[in-house]
C-alpha cells in the first residue's frame, strides 16, 4: 500500500434490539406485578430495573449508535436512564440514602418526571409508525404507561390511572418479548419467521 492511501474499515456490528426489547420485556413484567398485586413492594423490583431495564437497553444503545441508528439510540438510551432513574428514586423513598432524603421527598417531582416522558414517548411513537407494527404497539402502550403513572403521581383517578400503567406495563412485556424474539429469530433463520408488520408509510416517501 503506498503511503498516501487511505483504508476505510467497516465494523459489522449485530442488531441489539433483540437484547434491549429483551431488557424491556423483563423489567415490564416484573414491575407490572407490583402494579396489579400479584407480589408487593418493590425490593426485588430494583436489581431487575437496573441490570435489565437499564444496562441491557444501554448497551442496546451504546451498540444502535455505532450502527448509526439514531432512533434506536435515542429510545434505548431514554428509557435506560428513566428506569436508572427510578431504581434510585425508589431507594431514596426506602431510605438507603438517609432518612432526611427519604423524609423530604415530593412524589409529585416524580409526577412531572412522568409527565417528561410521556411527552417523550409520544414523539417516539410517531417515528416507531416508520418502523413496524409490533415497535408502534409498544411505544403506544407505553403512552397508556406514562400517561396513567402521571395521574397516579399527582393523584388523579387514582384507582383507575394505576390499573391503567400496570395493564399497559403488562401488555408492553408481552408485546416486546415477541419483538425480541422475532429480531432473533427472523436474522437467525433468515425469513420472515414472526411477522411484526409492515410500517405504516405515512411519512415516509
Amino acid at each position: 500500500m503506498k503511503l498516501n492511501e487511505t483504508q476505510n474499515v467497516k465494523v459489522v456490528t449485530a442488531d441489539p434490539s433483540a437484547l434491549g426489547l429483551f431488557g424491556l420485556a423483563m423489567v415490564t413484567l416484573v414491575a407490572s406485578s407490583q402494579k396489579l398485586g400479584f407480589t408487593s413492594e418493590v425490593s426485588l423490583v430494583i436489581p431487575w430495573a437496573i441490570f435489565l431495564g437499564s444496562f441491557a437497553q444501554l448497551f442496546a444503545c451504546i451498540n444502535d449508535a455505532k450502527k448509526g441508528n439514531v432512533f434506536g439510540t435515542t429510545a434505548f438510551g431514554g428509557y435506560a436512564f428513566f428506569w436508572f432513574g427510578t431504581a434510585f428514586s425508589w431507594l431514596i423513598k426506602m431510605g438507603v440514602f438517609g432518612e432526611k432524603l427519604a423524609s423530604t421527598a415530593d412524589p409529585n417531582q416524580l409526577g412531572i418526571a412522568f409527565v417528561g416522558y410521556l411527552i417523550f414517548t409520544i414523539y417516539m411513537t410517531i417515528g416507531a409508525m416508520e418502523t413496524h407494527k409490533v415497535l408502534f404497539t409498544i411505544f403506544f402502550l407505553i403512552d397508556l404507561l406514562f400517561l396513567g403513572l402521571s395521574l397516579s403521581s399527582f393523584n388523579i383517578a387514582y384507582g383507575f390511572s394505576s390499573k391503567l400503567a400496570g395493564y399497559a406495563e403488562l401488555l408492553i412485556s408481552l408485546f416486546s418479548f415477541y419483538g425480541s424474539a422475532a429480531s432473533i429469530l427472523n436474522a437467525h433463520f433468515e425469513r420472515e419467521f414472526l411477522p411484526v408488520g409492515k410500517p405504516f408509510g405515512i411519512f415516509k416517501k
